[in-house]
């Protein structure tokens, strides 16, 4: 369909729904087709997951000491003291 100017601003809604219908409407001035007004394509309902990767960057600080190995005493402290064989062994530097 094709419409002037004021008709397309008189009944804008309606041209509107006319896209959305699938049909291709064309603005006049005067003679001249100035617009086109066209269905564009529905968005997609694929909803992107949540995705954290980087979310925490800047936020969590530690220092190095947090990958030095845990003594004897920690181990067996967090539960892990079967899996020392014999006695404690003392930390390194201190033999």
């Amino acid at each position: 369909m094709a419409y002037t100017v004021h008709q397309a601003k008189t009944h804008f809604s309606r041209l509107l729904k006319e896209a959305e219908a699938g049909q291709e409407v064309i603005v006049l001035r005067g003679k001249k087709p100035v617009a086109k007004i066209v269905p564009i394509d529905a968005p997609s309902e694929k909803k992107q997951p949540f995705r954290l990767i980087g979310a925490y960057r800047g936020r969590i600080h530690f220092d190095d000491s947090a990958f030095d190995p845990l003594t004897d005493e920690e181990l067996a402290e967090y539960g892990f003291g079967a899996l020392l064989d014999g006695e404690l062994v003392p930390p390194l530097g201190q033999q």
